[in-house]
């Protein structure tokens, strides 16, 4: 099965996580497959626009499949993995045309960072949306991340949400500006999504570029380093405790180390 698929539908670029059988948990070709299609899009006005979405009817993606982790041995490894998460997100950040994130269940870990890096978010009723390492993992997201989610839905929501590990409703979502529209179901939300792809479409290309490029820079400007506080985390023995747990369906037990 091909884990990412796309589709040019008129004038849209439809990019499809196809794992539904695990919840379109990305694997790094996933990832790298997203990243490449947003870059190499075509700006010569056949496309328009870049709608993501999630096959199946539970998930837009619910994070990086937690199995590639086993291989983390070093920092560098922690490191590497973060910087090459960015790339992608920047990627779809950087993509010149404009992003609809479509989100139908499930929308967490790395997947909630994609469709945070898209311009456009619009979701289902059933949507879940957050970051449970807190509760899961034990590790952490990279400053640029948190700075995108800030940027969405305000500092101290992000910091609740993940202190918490609790997952964000699609009303919710809506009343912090997270989400801009909740559709009934499912039928409902692909609906809308093909109807605003037909706006975007019939928009001046380079007002919309330009926009999302000066909105981009502004974002970036504010970024830190945080190579200490990734290799604290994704080096401790919770880290490794917290994988494992969670694979085997168990309750992790911190212990700060």
């Amino acid at each position: 099965m091909t884990e990412i698929l796309s589709e040019v539908r008129g004038n849209t670029l439809w990019i499809t996580f196809n794992r539904p059988q695990a919840r379109n948990a990305l694997t790094f070709a996933m990832y790298e497959g997203l990243a490449k299609l947003c870059s190499e899009v075509p700006t010569d006005g056949s496309i328009r626009a870049v709608v993501i979405h999630g096959a199946g009817c539970k998930a837009f993606a619910a994070g990086t499949d937690m199995t590639q982790f086993r291989a983390f041995e070093s920092a560098q490894d922690a490191l590497v993995y973060e910087a090459r998460i960015e790339t992608v997100l920047e990627a779809v950040e950087r993509c010149p045309l404009p992003t609809v994130a479509v989100i139908n269940g499930a929308c967490t870990g790395g997947g909630a960072a994609i469709a945070g890096a898209c311009d456009i978010r619009i979701a289902a009723q059933n949507l879940k949306f957050g970051f449970p390492i807190a509760r899961t993992l034990g590790n952490c997201l990279a400053a640029a991340n948190l700075a995108r989610l800030s940027s969405l839905m305000g500092a101290g929501r992000v910091r609740e949400m993940i202190f918490t590990a609790r997952l964000i409703s699609a009303p919710e979502a809506l009343d912090y500006g997270l989400i801009s529209e909740v559709l009934e179901d499912e039928a409902a939300l692909m609906a809308r999504a093909e109807d605003l792809a037909g706006t975007l479409a019939q928009m001046a290309p380079l007002t919309l570029r330009a926009t999302k490029e000066a909105m981009r820079r502004v974002s970036a400007a504010t970024r830190v380093e945080d190579a200490d506080l990734i290799e604290m985390c994704y080096m401790s023995n919770d880290f490794r405790h917290g994988m494992e747990a969670f694979l085997a369906k168990e309750k992790p037990e911190w212990s700060g180390t």
